[in-house]
Formats: structure tokens, sequence, C-alpha cells
């Protein structure tokens, strides 16, 4: 597989959901994919009041900041700011082809349901779409107004992949991480990435039978 083909695109904006980015990012760094990461000033918020995360606001800071706590390159990890529109995924000739925004803010989503292009994060969806790249959407509200429900079918019927994060409980979860780690499960088969996080349903349960 080439370097092309490994590289991604992941937004985190400012809904809440913070624990879903980290094992996200954890898990494609740990898969050796080039992540090209965008994380709106909300997003900061959210890290800060979720996780503790106290992230720098100038994107080298930041980059440097969670390059040294995942061990990685910064070949390995990109961080762009919102205004950098030179960066790789500004253009179809060199985004990505493959994008995940975990978690979306119904404000992103409606941004980029409508074509809106104010901002990096904006402008890398909106490249995805018109390149027919592949783009996951992962929004984390309730209850959804008729609005939100409007801009997710208008999303889907582009080919988007609306993707709420809602953990579901037949796996019998033990912790606030199973949780967390189902959802990301779900990304992790969407992009055709391998990943042990969560058996595939059939699987435990076809082998549960037999030793019954």
């Amino acid at each position: 597989m080439s370097r092309s083909s490994q590289a991604i695109t992941l937004a985190i904006t400012g809904a809440s959901g913070a624990p879903y980015a980290v094992r996200l990012l954890e898990c494609l760094l740990q898969q050796q994919q080039q992540v090209h990461l965008l994380m709106s000033s909300a997003a900061r918020v959210v890290f800060a009041t979720e996780l503790n995360w106290q992230l720098p606001a100038a994107p080298k800071a930041m980059g440097d900041a969670l390059r040294e706590r995942f061990q990685v390159t910064a070949e390995q990890l990109q961080v762009y700011g919102k205004e950098q529109w030179f960066s790789p995924v500004a253009s179809g000739s060199a985004a990505p082809k493959r994008m995940v925004i975990c978690p979306c803010s119904t404000g992103t989503l409606s941004a980029i349901a409508h074509g809106a292009s104010d901002t990096l994060l904006e402008r890398a969806a909106d490249v995805v779409i018109k390149e027919r790249g592949q783009l996951i959407v992962v929004p984390r509200e309730m209850p959804l107004s008729a609005l939100h429900l409007e801009n997710m079918l208008k999303l889907a019927q582009l080919g988007v992949t609306v993707m709420p994060a809602a953990p579901g409980f037949y796996h019998q979860p033990q912790s606030i991480d199973d949780l967390v780690d189902f959802v990301v499960a779900r990304i992790l088969d969407h992009l055709q990435l391998a990943q042990e996080l969560q058996p595939r349903w059939g699987y435990d349960q076809s082998a549960a039978r037999e030793e019954s």
C-alpha cells in the first residue's frame, strides 16, 4: 500500500465526545496511517473539559505536543490551522481520499451540507465530497431537530456516511472505554482497517453456541 493510500484526514470539532477522537487517532497512528489533523477552537475547549488536556492553540505547538504524546513523527502526524489554505487537505489534487469528522458538531454538519468553506475543516470536507472520496461524520447530539435530520439526509444522499456516536450494548460493556471502542471499531470497519477492539456480530455468538 502506498503512502498516499494510507493518508487520512481526521477532523475534531466542538461536539462532546473527545474520548472518541483520541481513541480513533491512537488507532490510526498504531496502524501507520498518515494523519492530517484538523481541530477547531471549540474542540480544544472540549478536550480541556472532558479530558483535562490543555492543547496549544498554535498548530505547530499542538502538533509537537500530540506527536510527543503519541510518540510519532512529523511525517505521520501533521496538524493544520483553520486558515492554512496551502495545506494538502485544501486541494483535490493533494488531499487524502478519506476523511473522518469525529465528533462532528451540528454546526459543522450544517456548514458541510450547504457547501460552506469558511474554515480549512469545511473546505477539506468539501474537497472529499467533490472528489468522490470517503467522508464519515460522527454526530454527537440529542435530541435531533428537523434541521439536523435534513442536513444528515442531504449528506447521506451525497454519499457521506453518517455514523452517530451511538454505542450498542449487546457486547455487554464493562466500562466507558468499552463504549468508546464500540464506536471507534465501527469507524475503522468502514475505513476497511483491521481492528480488534470489538468482535463483529455473529462471530463470538457462534463460538459460544459451539461451546454450549
